[in-house]
């Protein structure tokens, strides 16, 4: 199955990727971040929707 790019959220909502532009745009809207928060939170714990998450909220107090 191709992957199809009309879809506006990700194909496995528990993991962040940043190749497609479709999800970093979903991810970015979804959490409230810019593009380069969003990578930095991936790159600080990985690439789980969980983990990012809850980076993202710890570092917005």
């Amino acid at each position: 199955m191709s992957d199809d790019k009309d879809l506006r959220g990700p194909a496995d909502a528990s993991r962040i990727s940043l190749s497609e532009p479709y999800e970093v745009e979903y991810w970015t809207k979804t959490l409230g971040v810019s593009r380069d928060a969003l990578a930095k939170a991936v790159v600080e714990v990985g690439n789980s929707a969980e983990a990012v998450r809850a980076y993202v909220q710890r570092s917005a107090h």
